[in-house]
Parts: structure tokens; C-alpha cells; sequence
């Protein structure tokens, strides 16, 4: 273990990490609002009948959402960390971000259905009967942020997928060029005209 920390490998794998954790934390953030985003319930008798306003979420709701946005990408960074350390780190952070990229949105049809029944009035907290006011249906605003945290980690895993191929070309160029170039500071013959001085003579 003490020899793992003391190993200090090439730093593209924490580099590469931390460049694909940005598109991965809107990813999250899609998600993570549409898994624990609620609104401010208010409810009240009036005449013998419950009724029922919607506010906007508190404070301490909309950081709790950022907060757990934040875990896929710190999470992501952490292994590259780690991948410095291991000979085939670059690797490593890439597959890593395929897979954490997968895990944060796959349950995001479930988070549609309960955000949108959270909000029975749409995101905008405005009845489908105030025409004049009413930005989203109930269901609307939650299949575009499904779509897009969907969209969002595509461009994630696709990020993963080219940085491995580059780095896979590379490899594969210079191990295919490895002893076909020559030394950089190897010996030349140097080339002259044919020696015409006659013998010396006897």
C-alpha cells in the first residue's frame, strides 16, 4: 500500500477524468432534479374541503439536489486520481466514466414519473386552465430534462470512447514505427569521391 502512494505516474487519467466529469455533472444534474426536486406543499380547510397550494422548493430541497449532482463527477475525478497510480490509468478513468455515466441515468424514467406527479400543475406551479400564465404542462418540462440528461451522458460516454481510440491509435502508431525510424544521433557514412592518388614510388 505505502508503495501505491509513493507511485507517481503520468497525470492524463486524473486530466481526462476531470474533462469528461463536466459534461457527466449537467447529466447529474438533470437527474438528480428529476430524482428529489419537490415543491412546497401548503394545505388548508376552508368550507369543509382540503385545499391544496404549490410553492416553489425550499432552499435546503434545490442544495440538496446540487449536493448529490456533485457525487457522479467528485466520484469520477476520484478514480482518476487513483488511475495515476496504475500503469494503464487512462484506460481506466475512461471506462470509468462509461460506467458511472450509465449508473447516474438509469433510472431517470422512474424520476420522470414521480417529479411530474410531485408537480401536478406543471414546473411552473401554474394551473393548465390559466392560459394566459401557464408555461408547462404537467409531464412537459420533466421529458425534456429526461431527454437531455439522457442526451448529456451520450456526449459523456462518447467523449470516453474517442479519448480510448486515440489513445489506442496512438499506441499502435508507435508501436508500429519502433525500429523503423532511425536513431536520431545515429552515425553517418559519409560518402567521398574515388581515392585517384597513385601509389608512392619504390
Amino acid at each position: 500500500m505505502r508503495e501505491f502512494f509513493r507511485y507517481r505516474g503520468s497525470k492524463a487519467p486524473l486530466a481526462i477524468a476531470a474533462f469528461i466529469a463536466i459534461p457527466l455533472f449537467f447529466s447529474s444534474l438533470m437527474a438528480a432534479t428529476l430524482a428529489l426536486e419537490k415543491p412546497r406543499v401548503v394545505q388548508w380547510t376552508s368550507g369543509g374541503k382540503l385545499l391544496t397550494t404549490w410553492h416553489d422548493p425550499a432552499a435546503a430541497n434545490v442544495a440538496k439536489v446540487w449536493l448529490w449532482a456533485l457525487v457522479p463527477p467528485l466520484l469520477l475525478i476520484v478514480v482518476g486520481w487513483v488511475a495515476t497510480r496504475l500503469p494503464q490509468g487512462f484506460y481506466v478513468s475512461c471506462v470509468a466514466a462509461i460506467v458511472i455515466a450509465m449508473a447516474t441515468v438509469h433510472k431517470t424514467a422512474i424520476w420522470e414519473k414521480h417529479h411530474t406527479e410531485r408537480f401536478p400543475n406543471g414546473v411552473d406551479l401554474i394551473p393548465a386552465s390559466n392560459v394566459q400564465s401557464n408555461t408547462y404542462d404537467p409531464g412537459q418540462w420533466e421529458k425534456t430534462a429526461r431527454e437531455t440528461s439522457l442526451s448529456l451522458e451520450h456526449w459523456t460516454i462518447g467523449l470516453a470512447i474517442l479519448c480510448i481510440a486515440v489513445a489506442a491509435g496512438l499506441r499502435l502508431r508507435q508501436h508500429y514505427l519502433r525500429g523503423r525510424v532511425p536513431p536520431r544521433f545515429a552515425p553517418i557514412e559519409s560518402v567521398h569521391g574515388v581515392d585517384v592518388t597513385p601509389p608512392p614510388l619504390d
